[in-house]
């Protein structure tokens, strides 16, 4: 699959989304001394949990491929006209 060419801004709302969504799953406020690489697996491994995306294969666990599904995850959601996606 092509990258997108607004990867790292489709990355990080994915990543303010998926923060919201785990606030409303009562999980606390991600703190500022929790690293970005541990938000990326901890949301990813909400969203594989509740089912809203498929796990990755215990091999290819790692940061780059969990990146990669939160950015199919958030794009999939927004509408095919959102500015991220020109």
């Amino acid at each position: 699959m092509k990258p997108h060419k607004n990867e790292a801004q489709i990355l990080k709302f994915a990543m303010e989304i998926g923060v919201g969504y785990a606030k409303k799953r009562g999980y606390a406020d991600f703190d500022k001394g929790i690293s970005p690489k541990d938000k990326v697996e901890c949301i990813y491994r909400l969203l594989v949990t509740d089912n809203l995306i498929q796990p990755l294969a215990k091999d290819k666990e790692d940061g780059p491929n969990m990146k990669h599904k939160l950015i199919l995850w958030i794009t999939r959601q927004l509408p095919a006209d959102h500015p991220l996606l020109q």
